[in-house]
């Protein structure tokens, strides 16, 4: 190597080095944490979101999944810190006919204004108490224990509301082409793969 280009190397290395440093410490040159097609899908049709103007997250579940159970209290941490302008919904599934009475209950709790009330401890009823709750008379005793009138609870149950819920909800997990559950969809645009499921979440808000 001839003595000049030694005597010149400090130099270039002077010159280089900043702009390497740089690069490496500029976000935009470093790869996104996550990545569509492995983190991510895009959905090949976008679905329209309930509130056009605002961005959405939607979470398919049903209380009979033990993977949603485990799933519920990251969901509840995210909400306490969700940005405001972030609508959040829940579509209880129902793939089967053992699905359907839960979907109703949580519309019917929906209707009478006591889903915060119960939505957690029909979780906990189906999961840690193993207490079987999947049909109407089941559901309407555990209501009432947790003070729903069960005439009240049974009219919502069957109401017209819920049936029309039912049905959208159906409509929307085809559109999504969800086929399990937990599913989370982003803006009517992605469906979350990831174990990481609502750090995905903030990464598709963010941008």
């Amino acid at each position: 190597m001839p003595k000049s280009f030694l005597r010149l190397l400090p130099i270039l290395l002077a010159c280089v080095l900043p702009f390497a440093v740089a690069r490496a410490a500029d976000p935009a040159a470093a790869p996104p944490p996550f990545q569509e097609g492995k983190d991510y899908v895009r959905l090949p049709t976008p679905v329209p979101t309930s509130v056009p103007d605002k961005p959405e997250v939607v979470e398919l579940f049903w209380y009979g999944c033990p993977h949603c159970y485990d799933l519920e209290p990251v969901v509840r941490e995210w909400l306490k810190h969700k940005p405001d302008n972030v609508v959040f919904v829940r579509i209880p599934a129902s793939f089967g006919a053992n699905w359907e009475p839960g979907a109703r209950a949580y519309y019917a709790a929906e209707a009478l204004g006591v889903l915060d009330k119960v939505h957690q401890p029909l979780f906990d009823a189906i999961h840690r108490e193993k207490r079987k709750l999947a049909s109407e008379d089941e559901l309407a005793a555990f209501f009432a224990e947790h003070g729903v009138d069960q005439d009240a609870f049974r009219k919502a149950y069957k109401s017209f509301q819920t049936e029309t819920q039912l049905r959208r909800g159906n409509q929307l997990a085809q559109r999504y082409g969800v086929r399990g559950v937990p599913a989370v969809i982003v803006n009517g645009q992605y469906d979350v793969r990831s174990p990481r499921i609502f750090e995905v979440v903030d990464f598709l808000l963010a941008r």
